[in-house]
């Protein structure tokens, strides 16, 4: 007898946070326009209790994106800007001597914020790209021997120019594994780009976003977004598309374990914030190339086009 009035509770928690949710999509996108999907995929990889790549060309709202979501979600934030002489110590922080104490204490760098944008990261030698490993997969940081945690939830956004530009570094196959997601954002459509011309500079509408909600907030829609049901039909599917990935013999590396688990919250995240009861495929193909693009290549320039990898592997595996 009491099944239906915890089902009532549960369904009116899944009601709560996938309005809340929507209201902070629209929120952000006040300021980023045309972007829902993107905002939406963004939101996601949070929920997922990941980090996220952005990559794309200079001036197209990457970093406006990272402060919005900040602003809205009432989250610390801090930027890094990489920048070629970027050391660890800058990014984590440094024992300093304490003349009053007679001792060294830790001061912590600007890594120790709730939402870190890691601007540019690729601008950065690889020594320092390596200083954000441990901190992204373990919330910690360790200087000199001892541990010191950074605040929760703790989420990267890391920006990253095109390879192809002057004064890039390549980040290596073990830290873009450990971006859940990786978005671009591109040009707007003619008619926003006319709206932005015509309007205030968007940057000026960051004073006015408002924090829809706080870290208990934000607990609550993480858990909103575990409870989403994932059948075996559904792991079937996510099975196959990784199981592809690691068969084809055109593609360098398959999706690891990680990547796997990735994929099923990401879906899990998206599921909620679109009222489903369950992930279904769908869900899980609105994600895929957000949570695989950037950890599959080709083996060899013999793949027609341009064709992108995810869509591929989308395209050649049936849903079970």
């Amino acid at each position: 007898m009491t099944d239906g009035p915890a089902r009532a509770t549960a369904t009116t928690r899944q009601d709560r946070a996938r309005a809340l949710a929507g209201q902070a999509i629209g929120e952000v996108g006040r300021v980023i326009l045309g972007k829902q999907e993107e905002i939406r995929l963004a939101i996601a990889c949070l929920l997922a209790h990941g980090h996220l790549l952005i990559e794309d060309v200079p001036g197209v709202g990457k970093t406006l994106l990272a402060r919005s979501l900040a602003a809205v979600l009432g989250l610390s934030f801090r930027r890094i800007q990489f920048t070629s002489d970027l050391l660890p110590a800058d990014i984590i922080g440094a024992q300093v001597f304490d003349r009053g104490s007679g001792r060294f204490a830790f001061q912590p760098g600007p890594l120790f914020a709730q939402v870190v944008l890691a601007d540019e990261i690729n601008r950065a030698p690889p020594k320092a790209q390596s200083a954000l490993l441990e901190a992204m997969e373990e919330q910690q940081v360790s200087v000199d021997g001892v541990s010191h945690a950074l605040p929760a939830p703790f989420f990267v956004i890391a920006t990253q120019n095109p390879l192809r530009q002057v004064g890039t570094f390549a980040l290596p196959e073990s830290q873009l594994d450990r971006f859940l997601m990786r978005i671009g954002l591109g040009y707007p459509a003619e008619a926003l780009e006319r709206k932005l011309l015509r309007g205030d500079d968007r940057r000026h509408l960051l004073a006015d976003l408002k924090p829809l909600m706080g870290s208990a907030e934000l607990a609550e829609l993480h858990a909103a977004a575990r409870a989403v049901q994932v059948t075996d039909a559904v792991l079937d599917y996510v099975q196959a598309l990784v199981r592809y990935t690691r068969e084809s013999p055109r593609l360098e590396l398959g999706l690891s374990p990680r990547a796997a688990t990735d994929l099923v919250a990401a879906a899990r995240g998206w599921a909620m914030m679109g009222g489903h009861g369950g992930v279904y495929p769908e869900d899980v193909q609105a994600v895929f190339a957000a949570v695989a693009g950037h950890r599959l290549h080709w083996r060899d320039t013999a793949v027609p086009g341009d064709r992108d990898p995810a869509a591929s592997v989308l395209d050649e595996v049936a849903i079970p």
